[in-house]
């Protein structure tokens, strides 16, 4: 989004000190900066302002400070506000009321799957619409700020994931934003713990479909209950998805290749089509269908999005295939965990024919009851003859390994055998994956 830095600093009530500039985008990461960028300094766990002179060398057309005693001897065009964080909010707020009334903003939120489903939804729809969204899982409170205000005022459509951490951050988020279409995938056993349980998480789950307008649409998953009961919270129309008898985008047939990859058929309103889809996990296919539903409120013809996401890939580290240097074939969906997404990870490995299958697990972080979520999961490795090598944890009920152990005992696994790597990202079990795959 190019703006004068004049027009951004009367926008968000801030002080131009410098040349005016015109600013194309945004970002918070100094080793990230792109030439004509606005640099906004985050004052966390370090002090984003002892990175304005990088940002400067680096190309930043401006930055934000509330720190206004640098500007002097940093020069170029600074932005003067109260609050660097609060000014990227609300510049965002502001870059969203300067796209054409014709952009369609998607918001997508879910205990699980809001990532993989976000990458979907645009590689089902960039071939018939010019498509901007999230990078990786930029889906806070800077992060899609930073989404908005680095898309092209000609995007026909904002994908933007909603993560939160508490009640009343969706709702937050959906204020900056102001999606027309709310999808949620799943309701799960995540963050929990700062929510007062799974109906607290569906409750902040729902606040994205309690934001929509009239004439929006919620997506909502018919196969959890938690989901389509959001229809009653919203004003807008409901296009359902899933495996349920009820879901107006309905999935049948569902199975799994020899690489864990989803087979399925997929019926909706305007036809029904067939779809295998490149990337491993049962649940992917529900995914899927939830991109296809947006597409279908958007009248984008099925078989154009079925032939994108025949070849869709999704973000790093979720459930990606490799191969080991032994030749096993590795799952890598070591980016986040929580009971929800471990089970779905587990059961897909269940389902893939090897003669070894192994579960390298860490942690699961922020989850109200551990101990009976890590039994179950434990259990039900167990019921599937699944090995599991615990990184840092006794919670599995086996003895815990190391990183390089863990290491070791993944390389002993060869052709006929497929590991599944996935913890937190607190367990930073791509230092495992990393090191057993060749470069």
């Amino acid at each position: 989004m190019k703006l004068l830095a004049s027009d951004l600093a009367n926008a968000i009530g801030g002080r131009l000190v410098g040349p005016d500039t015109e600013i194309d985008g945004a970002t918070f990461d100094s080793r990230q900066v792109l030439r004509h960028q606005l640099f906004v300094p985050i004052v966390a766990e370090r002090d984003g302002h002892d990175f304005i002179s990088d940002a400067l060398k680096a190309g930043a057309a401006a930055y934000l400070t509330s720190r206004a005693e640098l500007v002097v001897g940093l020069g170029g065009t600074a932005i003067v506000v109260d609050d660097t964080a609060l000014a990227l909010i609300d510049a965002a707020r502001w870059g969203r009321t300067q796209f054409p009334a014709s952009t369609v903003v998607v918001g997508v939120t879910g205990s699980v799957g809001k990532t993989s489903t976000k990458d979907l939804i645009v590689a089902a729809l960039s071939s018939s619409k010019r498509v901007v969204a999230n990078v990786r899982s930029f889906n806070n409170e800077q992060g899609l700020p930073v989404t908005i205000l680095n898309a092209s005022l000609e995007t026909e459509l904002l994908v933007l994931e909603m993560g939160m951490r508490g009640l009343g951050q969706i709702d937050d988020l959906c204020r900056i934003a102001r999606p027309h279409i709310g999808v949620v995938t799943r309701v799960g056993e995540a963050h929990t713990e700062l929510v007062g349980g799974i109906e607290g998480v569906a409750q902040a789950k729902g606040e994205l479909i309690e934001a929509l307008p009239p004439q929006g649409v919620a997506i909502l998953n018919a196969d959890d209950e938690r989901v389509i009961a959001m229809r009653s919270r919203t004003v807008a129309p409901v296009l359902s998805y899933g495996e349920s008898s009820a879901a107006v985008v309905r999935i049948t047939d569902l199975r799994l290749d020899a690489h864990g990859c989803a087979l399925f058929d997929v019926a909706t309103p305007s036809g029904s089509a067939s779809l295998n889809l490149s990337i491993p996990g049962r649940h992917m296919a529900h995914n899927a269908a939830a991109a296809i539903a947006v597409g279908e409120s958007l009248g984008v013809p099925l078989d154009q999005m079925v032939e994108s996401l025949r070849s869709a890939t999704i973000s790093d580290r979720r459930m990606q295939s490799k191969t080991t240097r032994n030749g096993a074939l590795l799952l890598d969906d070591c980016y986040n965990a929580n009971p929800t997404s471990m089970v779905a990870a587990i059961e897909t490995l269940a389902q893939i024919s090897a003669n070894r299958k192994v579960a390298v697990l860490g942690v699961m972080a922020e989850i109200e009851n551990p101990e009976m979520a890590y039994t179950d999961i434990a259990r039900l490795a167990g019921a599937n003859n699944i090995q599991i090598i615990a990184v840092g944890t006794s919670g599995y009920g086996v003895g815990p390994v190391s990183i390089d152990e863990a290491i070791q005992l993944v390389l002993q696994s060869d052709a006929d055998s497929v590991v599944l790597v996935k913890g937190s990202r607190v367990a930073a079990l791509e230092r495992v994956v990393d090191a057993v795959i060749p470069e």
